[in-house]
């Protein structure tokens, strides 16, 4: 099981972490890997100035933004796991 964290503290909501959940879900329910990938929260990640603020397993990871968030998702997690563009 892959855990995948994103930062919901209030400098990351800003950004838009929320969005990067939202999608990150959507991605997750559309290829079945719900029982494979775990999406959690965690309330700061201590790194408030350099962006949405996530991480796979215990590897952390910046995005500026939205769209960087969920192509790293896809590069990261769901092409090891099998799963082609969409």
């Amino acid at each position: 099981m892959v855990t995948v964290t994103v930062c919901v503290g209030s400098s990351c909501h800003l950004k838009g972490a929320r969005r990067v959940i939202v999608r990150f879900d959507e991605l997750l329910v559309r290829h079945g890997l719900k029982d494979r990938v775990a999406l959690k929260g965690s309330f700061c990640m201590e790194r408030c100035g350099e962006g949405i603020n996530w991480q796979i397993d215990d590897e952390p990871l910046t995005s500026a933004g939205e769209a960087e968030a969920v192509e790293t998702f896809r590069h990261r997690i769901l092409t090891p796991l099998g799963v082609g563009p969409s």
